[in-house]
């Protein structure tokens, strides 16, 4: 299916080299490679412990690129994260000091630590992959890749992430306690613990050659219909005060076509939809005031989709 430069075989390399960083949760694993193959940004979340920094760390560093970890702190400023002009007395000239996010992968650990300011200060570099500090444009190095951890947004000292940064992430995945024989192995390993473990598995370029790929795998309409009809329904639902956004649409479509790459098709199949419209879609629908009061607003929104998608009809 796939020709030089990089052939299928280093996506099965890649799969199992973060498998031995992240145990017994090959999902998790898959919905990463997923995001990385669909050009997208990862948010992570779940309680601490659980793995979080380490299957990022472990995803960044399985490409053989530039990597840059910025732990978000209360008093961090936007100027920590991209950068600041400074007067160079030599020169006599204004010169521009880069920030950490010009690098290919971003880890920011516990980013809802930092203030929204701060928070958005991410938001360009996400979506049109370049930085404006004082009118003046940056470009972002390719391939770009912001990688989020965060805490549950009821822990103490924390600043929930807007909705429109929420949006730019591609997908929101939660790791979860490991079972008992993977528990058993990560206190048996003694590298379990660190990502600075994984080895690269692709280089820069055949990363872009795949991520160039996957647009390139069929979807057919009736596919694109069932999409949408899902789609829909979320604007349309009695619960939902805000529905699926048409970039949220277009990152359905996109991690669709990645996950059918990852499992050596050409093509998309109804599964593929099924299977990534909660990690895709649950944190791109807002919950009505009404509704909330039920229930945690995350597991209402994973509730809701997994309903439309019962209500939608499967293509055949």
């Amino acid at each position: 299916m796939l020709a030089a430069p990089v052939s299928l075989s280093k996506l099965g390399e890649l799969e199992v080299s973060l498998g031995v960083s992240i145990r017994g949760k090959p999902e998790v694993v898959r919905l990463s490679l997923v995001c990385l193959l669909g050009r997208g940004h990862l948010l992570i979340e779940d309680v601490p412990g659980v793995g979080k920094t380490t299957l990022a760390q472990a995803l960044a560093r399985s490409v053989n690129c530039r990597f840059h970890r910025l732990q978000f702190t209360s008093d961090m400023l936007p100027s920590d994260v991209l950068g600041v002009t400074i007067y160079n007395a030599h020169t006599q000239n204004f010169e521009f000091k880069r920030g950490p996010v010009f690098t290919n992968f971003l880890l920011a650990d516990e980013i809802n630590r930092a203030t929204p300011k701060t928070q958005s200060a991410l938001l360009e570099a996400m979506n049109e992959m370049q930085v404006t500090i004082e009118g003046r444009s940056y470009p972002l190095d390719q391939p770009f890749m912001v990688i989020a951890t965060q805490n549950p947004v009821e822990h103490h000292g924390t600043y929930p992430l807007p909705e429109s940064q929420l949006d730019r992430f591609l997908m929101r995945i939660r790791i979860g306690y490991p079972d008992r024989e993977a528990e058993r192995e990560i206190l048996r390993s003694n590298d379990a613990a660190h990502g600075d473990s994984t080895r690269p598995v692709l280089s820069g370029e055949e990363l872009l050659y795949l991520q160039e790929y996957v647009s390139r795998v069929s979807v057919d309409e009736s596919l694109v219909d069932y999409m949408l009809a899902i789609v829909e329904r979320t604007r349309a639902h009695d619960s939902l005060a805000m529905g699926v956004s048409p970039r949220g649409a277009q990152a359905l479509f996109r991690a669709t076509q990645a996950l059918a790459l990852v499992e050596g098709r050409e093509y998309v199949i109804p599964d593929d939809v099924k299977r990534l419209v909660v990690p895709v879609c649950a944190h791109r629908i807002a919950i009505n005031a009404r509704a909330s009061l039920s229930q945690r607003n995350a597991e209402l929104s994973e509730r809701i989709l997994q309903e439309i998608l019962t209500m939608v009809e499967v293509p055949l």
